[in-house]
C-alpha cells in the first residue's frame, strides 16, 4: 500500500520555492505564468492504514508553518488543485533519494515498519502556458533530467519498488576478433573512451592470453587507464615546440611540477619540510611538533554541468575523502572552493541545447558545496568565483579540503591476507561510468547518455564514517585506508592491491537496492565509501566500533601475494587480471605541442549590446565603478554568508572582514588546534583571462598571487606549499597541449624561483562542449584555467593582519613596481564590454602585455614585507590583484569604515606611467600596506636593507567617508565609500 503524505505552507506563509519558481520563470520568458504554489510531499509504501500515515505527520510536518494531508496512491483528480497544472517531480528510479532515506529510518525508530520512503516535490502552475513554455518550465527550472523525472497531473504511482533480482550472467566481449573501426565504436560506445591505440593495446593482452575478456575486466582496465584517474596526457611523451625551438618531454609532470619539489627538496637537505607529496591522496608537510598538515584539491566538471547541486555536493564530499585516505587518516579542519561560470545574465534564447542556464548552475553548485560542507561540520574559509562565457558547457568546480595527521601517522602498508574492508555508503548505481565520464568531451547528448555519471551525496553518512577512521586509526586496527572515489572498487581496490594483488568477493558489497550486476558494483562511484586493509585479527574488533557508531562495514576479499586481481561474483570468477598490466600495461600517450604567443585575446561568445561609459567624472572614476560592479570583482557574500565558516571554532581571518564583516579577505587563517598559536592560511592564484595571452605567465602571475594573498595575512613565504589543478579543452589539439605545457613550464621556474614546493596537484582535461546548430557543429573551449592554490603557516595566529584600514592618520604605502601590463586586465574587460574608448595615455602596446613576474625579485619583495609584518609594523594589508591600485584602495576603505587621501604622482613619476595605468595596471608582485607613522622608517628599511626598491608613499588613512585620489593637484577619483560598497555589492546582492 503507498501512500502520500502531502505538506504546503500555511495560509498567511511565504510560499519561497513557489516565488522562485515564478521569477525564474519570467527570467527566462515565460510571461504567461501568473502563480505557483509549491509543496513537498512523502511517499510512504508499507501495511499501513490511513491512521498510521496520519499519526506520522509530527515527524515530517513544521506544524507551525506547514500544513497537510494525507492520500492514497494512485490518486485520482484533487480538487484543491483549483484548476491549476500540478506537476510532480520525484528522483529517477535509482538515484539516491537521502530525506526520503532518512524519513524511512526516523519512522522506524517510532516503531512503524514501512519498506520504503521516497520524496516528491509538487508544483501547482496557473497560467495559459504554451506546450513549449510548460516543457522549458519542466527541464529547465523544476527538474533536472539527469535525475529526475517529471509526472503531470495527480500521482499513478502504486508502488516505489526500483529494483528486481539480477539474474547472473557472464558477459564476454568478443575484442579479439575486432577490426580498428570496431574497437574505436566499442570505446565511444560502451563509454570506456580510450583511444584506438589503447583498445589495440587491451586487444593484444587478450590474444596473448587466448580468450576474450569479460565485460567487468574490460571496464576495470578502462577506469584505471582514463584521464581521470592515470593523468595520461601530462605524464605522457610530448613534442613541444614554441617561438624558443623544440623540446622533448617523456613525462611532463615529472619533468616539470615534480622536478621543481625534487630539486627544492634536495637544496633543503635535513629541513626539507616536506613529508608525503604526489603519492598519496592528498600532499602532506610539517607543521607542529603534534601534527602535519595535508591539503588536497580537485575538481568535479563534468558531473556539475549534468547536476550541478549533485555533482558539486559530491565533489567537495570526494575531496574530504582524500585526506580521509591519506596516509592513516587525516581529520579534516577546513574547506576551499573556486567556481568558474558562464555569466548569470546570459540570453536565454543562445543557449545551446544539452546545457542549463548559468544562473541555475551557479545555484545548484552553491548550495551543494554548501550543503555538504555544513552538514559536515567542516567550515568553508575561502574561494573565489570566475565569470566568462567560455564556462558555459563546462562550468569548473574545484573544492579543497586541509586536514591534520598526526605526526608519523603518513605511511601505511598493505599486507597479504589483510581483508578488503568497505565502510559507509551502500552501492547503487549512481556513478557508473564517471571516471572515463569525466575524461571526455562533453556533447548535446551527455545529459541523457551520461546521466548515471552523476552521484549524490549524503554528508551526515560521510560524517559518521570519518569519525569511525578516527578512532579506529587512533586504536590501530587497520594498516592501510583510500577514498572509493573516481572508478569506485576498481580504483580503491586496483591503487591498494598494486604491489599484492586482491581477491574480491563482489556478492558481499552492501547494495542500496537488488538488480546491480556484478559490473555494476565493482565500478559505481556511489558516495561515502572509504576501503580499508584490516588484518584478521583486527577485524572483529574494527567491525564492533563500526557498529557502535552506526556505520556499515563489510568483507569484500583479501589481498594476495601474487598481482593478480580476481573478481568472484557468487563463487564463480568474472575477472582475472594482472595488476602489472593494469598499472604499466597503458601505451604512453604520444603529442604534439605547438605553442605560438597571442596579440589578442578572443571576444564574447554572445555579443552583448554595449553601454559606453557615460560623460559624467573622470574616466578615473567610472572606470572605478566599472570594475568594482564587474562579475569577477564584485562581493561574493550572496555566496559566501551560505557556509557555516565558524563551525570548529579555529577561523581567525574568515572570508569576510571589516567593520561591517563584509570586506574581500585576501586569505583565510586557521587555527586548527588549542594546544598551539600556529595557524593555517589557505588562499588561491587563478588569472583565466591572462592565459589568452601566453599561459607562461599566466602561471607565474597565478602562484605569484596564491603567494601574495598569503603574506599579505601573515604567512611566512618560506613555509608556503602549493597545489595545481590544470583544466583545459581538447589536448589532443597540438595548440591547445602547447599551452599547457607553456603552463607548466611556468610551474616549474616559478616554483624554483619562490623556492616553494608544489605537493599535490590535479588535472581535469577535454573540457569542451560540442553542439549542433544550423551552421553545423560548433564546439565552446573553456579558457585554459589554472589554479594554484596555498597552504601557508603563521606562527601565531595574534599576528594575523587583515586588509581593512584602521585608524586615521596611518601612512599607506604601494610596494612592487607598476607596469603597463593590461593583456587580460579587469580596465580592457569593462571597456570591451561597455564599448567605451580606451584610455590614450597608456601605451597601445600596454593593452596587449600580459603581467609578468620578476623571479628574481619577487620572492625577495615576499619576505622582506613578512619580515615587517613579524616585528608588527604592519596594520593592514591587501594585495593588488583584479582591478589593480585604484580597486584595492577601494576595497580597504569600505572594508574598514575609513577614507583615503592619496596623490599618487610620485608612484607615477616612479613608474614612469601616466596616473591612470598606475591606478588600473595589474602587475604582479604589489601590495598596499597601512603603516602608522612612527613605525614607517623601520618599515621602509626592511625593504631598503634587502637591496630592494622602497615602498612609495601614496597617501593617508582618513575620516573622511570619501576615497578621494589626486595626482599632481588634479583630482583623479573622488567618491563615497558607501557608494563603491554599493557598486561592488549589486551584481550578486541575490536573495
Amino acid at each position: 500500500m503507498l501512500w502520500e503524505v502531502e505538506i504546503q505552507p500555511r495560509d498567511g506563509e511565504t510560499d519561497r520555492e513557489g516565488q522562485r519558481v515564478l521569477a525564474d520563470a519570467r527570467a527566462l520568458g515565460i510571461d504567461s505564468l501568473t502563480n505557483v504554489r509549491s509543496a513537498r510531499s512523502f511517499l510512504i509504501e508499507g501495511d499501513l492504514a490511513e491512521a498510521q500515515v496520519a499519526r506520522l505527520q509530527p515527524l515530517l510536518v513544521d506544524g507551525v508553518v506547514e500544513s497537510a494531508f494525507v492520500r492514497k496512491l494512485p490518486a485520482a483528480a484533487d480538487a484543491r488543485a483549483n484548476g491549476s497544472t500540478l506537476l510532480n517531480v520525484l528522483f529517477k528510479p535509482g538515484v539516491t533519494d537521502n530525506v526520503g532515506h532518512t524519513a524511512q529510518e526516523a519512522i522506524a525508530g517510532l516503531g512503524v515498519a514501512v519498506s520504503s520512503v521516497a520524496t516528491c516535490r509538487k508544483y501547482y502552475i496557473t497560467g495559459s502556458l504554451a506546450a513549449e513554455h510548460l516543457a522549458r518550465l519542466s527541464s529547465k527550472i523544476l527538474a533536472n533530467d539527469a535525475i529526475e523525472h517529471v509526472v503531470a497531473g495527480p500521482l499513478p504511482l502504486a508502488s516505489l519498488a526500483i529494483g528486481s533480482d539480477y539474474q547472473f550472467k557472464l558477459v564476454t566481449v568478443g575484442i579479439r576478433g575486432m577490426s580498428d573501426a570496431d574497437l574505436t565504436r566499442l570505446s565511444k560506445e560502451g563509454q570506456l573512451y580510450l583511444s584506438l591505440t589503447e583498445m589495440q593495446t587491451i586487444q593484444a593482452y587478450f590474444k596473448k592470453l587466448d580468450r576474450d575478456p569479460t565485460d567487468i575486466e574490460l571496464e576495470t582496465v578502462a577506469q584505471t587507464w582514463s584521464e581521470h584517474c592515470s593523468h595520461k596526457t601530462l605524464r605522457g611523451r610530448i613534442r613541444y615546440r614554441d617561438e624558443n625551438g623544440e623540446r622533448q618531454f617523456e613525462n611532463l609532470l615529472k619533468e616539470t611540477v615534480f622536478a621543481a619539489t625534487q630539486t627544492l627538496r634536495d637544496k633543503a637537505g635535513k629541513d626539507d619540510w616536506c613529508v608525503s607529496v604526489f603519492r598519496d591522496n592528498a600532499g602532506v608537510v610539517k607543521f607542529t611538533d603534534e601534527f602535519d598538515i595535508c591539503m588536497k584539491v580537485e575538481t568535479h566538471n563534468h558531473p556539475s554541468a549534468i547536476e550541478p547541486y549533485g555533482g558539486a555536493n559530491t565533489g567537495l564530499g570526494g575531496v574530504i575523502r582524500d585526506p580521509m585516505g591519506t596516509g592513516m587518516g587525516a581529520k579534516p579542519i577546513c574547506s576551499t572552493d573556486v567556481f568558474c561560470f558562464a555569466p548569470p545574465n546570459f540570453p536565454f534564447e543562445n543557449l545551446p541545447a544539452g546545457t542549463l542556464h548559468p544562473r541555475t548552475v551557479m545555484r545548484g553548485v552553491v548550495s551543494g558545496v554548501r550543503d555538504y560542507g555544513n552538514r559536515m561540520g567542516i567550515p568553508t574559509v575561502n574561494g573565489a568565483v570566475f565569470f566568462d562565457d567560455r564556462y558555459l558547457g563546462n562550468p569548473l568546480v574545484y573544492c579543497g579540503n586541509v586536514a591534520l595527521l598526526p605526526v608519523g601517522m603518513a605511511e601505511k602498508t598493505v599486507h597479504p591476507g589483510d581483508y578488503v574492508v568497505t565502510v559507509g555508503g551502500r552501492t547503487g548505481r549512481d556513478g557508473i561510468h564517471g571516471a572515463t565520464f569525466s575524461s571526455a568531451e562533453l556533447t548535446h547528448e551527455s545529459e541523457s547518455i551520461s546521466g548515471g555519471a552523476v552521484q549524490i551525496g549524503n554528508a551526515v553518512v560521510e560524517k559518521m564514517v570519518l569519525e569511525v577512521v578516527l578512532k579506529a586509526r587512533d586504536k590501530g586496527l587497520f594498516n592501510a585506508i583510500t577514498d572509493c572515489g573516481a572508478g569506485g572498487f576498481s580504483s580503491a581496490v586496483g591503487e591498494m592491491g598494486e604491489e599484492t594483488g586482491a581477491d574480491v568477493w563482489l556478492e558481499k558489497a552492501p547494495l542500496k537496492y537488488a538488480g546491480l550486476s556484478y559490473t555494476e558494483i565493482w565500478i559505481s562511484e556511489a558516495q561515502e565509501r572509504m576501503v580499508l586493509a584490516v588484518s584478521p585479527k583486527q577485524w572483529d574488533e574494527f567491525h564492533a566500533l563500526c557498529a557502535s557508531e552506526g556505520v556499515e562495514a563489510s568483507v569484500i576479499g583479501q589481498f594476495r601475494n601474487d598481482g593478480q586481481l580476481i573478481l568472484n561474483y557468487n563463487g564463480q570468477e568474472v575477472g582475472r587480471i594482472s595488476m602489472e598490466f593494469l598499472h604499466e600495461g597503458r601505451p604512453p600517450v604520444v603529442r604534439e605541442a605547438v605553442f605560438k604567443p597571442q596579440s589578442t585575446a578572443p571576444g564574447s561568445i554572445i555579443p552583448r549590446k554595449a553601454k559606453p561609459f557615460s560623460t559624467k567624472g573622470s574616466l578615473g572614476q567610472q572606470a572605478l565603478f566599472e570594475i568594482l560592479g564587474s562579475l569577477n570583482v564584485c562581493s561574493k557574500e550572496w555566496i559566501i554568508r551560505q557556509y557555516d565558516h565558524e563551525v570548529q571554532g579555529g577561523s581567525v581571518v574568515k572570508p569576510l572582514i571589516g567593520v561591517h564583516h563584509d570586506g574581500p579577505s585576501d586569505a583565510a587563517v586557521v587555527r586548527p588546534t588549542q594546544h598551539s598559536p600556529r595557524g593555517v592560511v589557505v588562499s588561491n592564484g587563478m588569472n583565466p583571462r591572462y592565459g589568452d595571452y601566453d599561459p607562461y605567465w599566466m602561471a607565474c602571475s597565478a602562484i605569484d598571487e596564491a603567494l601574495r594573498n598569503c603574506v599579505a595575512t601573515g604567512a611566512d613565504p618560506k613555509r608556503t606549499a602549493i597545489l595545481d589543478n590544470f583544466c583545459w579543452g581538447n589536448t589532443e589539439k597540438p595548440e591547445t597541449l602547447g599551452s599547457l605545457v607553456r603552463a607548466a613550464i611556468g610551474c616549474h621556474d616559478a616554483a624554483l624561483a619562490y623556492q616553494t614546493p608544489f605537493v599535490s596537484g590535479k588535472d581535469s582535461l577535454n573540457n569542451e562542449f560540442t553542439y549542433t546548430t544550423n551552421e553545423g557543429p560548433r564546439t565552446i573551449a573553456i579558457p585554459s584555467s589554472l589554479l594554484i592554490s596555498a597552504m601557508g603557516q603563521i606562527e601565531d595566529v595574534a599576528h594575523a593582519v587583515t586588509m581593512d584600514l584602521k585608524s586615521p592618520g596611518n601612512e599607506l604605502f604601494l610596494i612592487g613596481a607598476t607596469a603597463a601590463e593590461f593583456g587580460g586586465s579587469h580596465l580592457s574587460l569593462v571597456l570591451e564590454q561597455t564599448g567605451s574608448a580606451k584610455p590614450q595615455e597608456i601605451p597601445a602596446d600596454g593593452w596587449n602585455a600580459v603581467p609578468k613576474v620578476d623571479l628574481k625579485t619577487a620572492p625577495e619583495v615576499l619576505t622582506a614585507l613578512h619580515g615587517a609584518m613579524k616585528r608588527c609594523l604592519v596594520r593592514a594589508c591587501h594585495d593588488l590583484s583584479e582591478g589593480g591600485l585604484a580597486v584595492a584602495l577601494a576595497e580597504m576603505a569600505f572594508a574598514g569604515g575609513r577614507g583615503i587621501q592619496a596623490d599618487v604622482a610620485e608612484a607615477a613619476s616612479v613608474a614612469k606611467l601616466p596616473p591612470i595605468a598606475l591606478l588600473y595596471s595589474e602587475s604582479n608582485t604589489r601590495f598596499v600596506a597601512e603603516v602608522a607613522v612612527g613605525d614607517r622608517d623601520q618599515f621602509l628599511t626592511a625593504f631598503s636593507s634587502a637591496g630592494l626598491m622602497p615602498p612609495v608613499k601614496i597617501g593617508t588613512v582618513s575620516d573622511s567617508g570619501r576615497v578621494v585620489i589626486t595626482s599632481g593637484g588634479a583630482t583623479v577619483i573622488d567618491a563615497g565609500i558607501e557608494d563603491l560598497r554599493a557598486a561592488w555589492k549589486k551584481p550578486l546582492a541575490w536573495d
